[in-house]
């Protein structure tokens, strides 16, 4: 039986940890998705960032189902239900383009 191969995307610890719980349903980045990523099985590799201990490894199968731009600070925190980002941390907006992309654990 051949191989199945997919395309990964790394993660940092512990904001993975949060896909993996479920908690987290909205990475955020500073551009869109690539097209050929959007409804695609994916690898969440999970990387160790500057806290963690571990070497990178992979995590899960994610699909990332939609993927949308906030049009400002405002509508970004208004969704931190969904995408966990906290004020001041290093992902927190910065005056660029903010993107959301809707993830889900296949």
């Amino acid at each position: 039986m051949a191989k199945k191969s997919y395309p990964g995307i790394n993660i940092q610890w512990p904001i993975s940890e949060l896909i993996l719980s479920g908690e987290k349903t909205v990475e955020t980045r500073t551009y869109p998705i690539p097209e050929k990523y959007l409804n695609k099985e994916m690898l969440l590799i999970e990387t160790p960032g500057p806290k963690g201990k571990f070497k990178a490894r992979t995590r899960a199968i994610i699909i990332f189902t939609d993927c949308f731009q906030y049009k400002n600070k405002k509508e970004f925190y208004a969704d931190f239900d969904r995408h966990k980002v906290e004020k001041g941390s290093v992902w927190d907006w910065k005056d660029k383009p903010k993107w959301g992309w809707v993830v889900q654990i296949k």
